[in-house]
């Protein structure tokens, strides 16, 4: 049986500003690739934070059934924000342990909703450090930035 795999990246010209994000699906077998799958997209005002979970989003809504996938991401932010503190924001009504309303609410709860429907891993690996899959994401960010960066200048 293969293994899913979807590396996802956000970049974003200012914080905030145009912004883009990407995801690498691969199907593997062992080191073989059977099947590649690209996503991008972006919009003219965002946050990197934002883009990266559009990217997490974008990957787990492109799948069209329930799934096994681990999905890989250089973002400390989603991965610790989808692993531990949504569970707490969940139960606290999207606000964060000091009662303020928890930033990118919408996204996050986007983000919840996608992954139920999937047994997702989550990994996350250091960025801009010569992963080939993580360096295509990013790539793939920076296209979907493109045209709204083009549109600012």
């Amino acid at each position: 049986m293969p293994e899913l795999y979807a590396y996802t990246d956000g970049a974003c010209s200012g914080n905030p500003g145009p912004g883009g994000w990407g995801v690498l699906m691969l199907a593997k077998e062992g080191d073989a690739i059977l099947k590649e799958r690209t996503l991008n997209g972006g919009e003219a005002l965002t946050t990197n934070n934002r883009m990266e979970l559009m990217a997490a989003i974008s990957a787990l809504e492109a799948l069209t059934r329930e799934s096994t996938i681990i999905v890989v991401t250089d973002s400390a932010y989603v991965k610790n924000g989808v692993t531990g503190w949504i569970h707490g924001w969940k139960r606290n009504g999207w606000k964060t342990a000091d009662r303020k309303p928890v930033k990118n609410a919408d996204l996050w709860e986007r983000l919840d909703t996608a992954q139920q429907r999937h047994k997702v891993e989550w990994r996350w690996i250091k960025g801009h450090a010569g992963h080939a899959e993580n360096e295509r994401a990013d790539e793939l960010a920076r296209e979907g930035m493109a045209p709204f960066k083009k549109a600012r200048a």
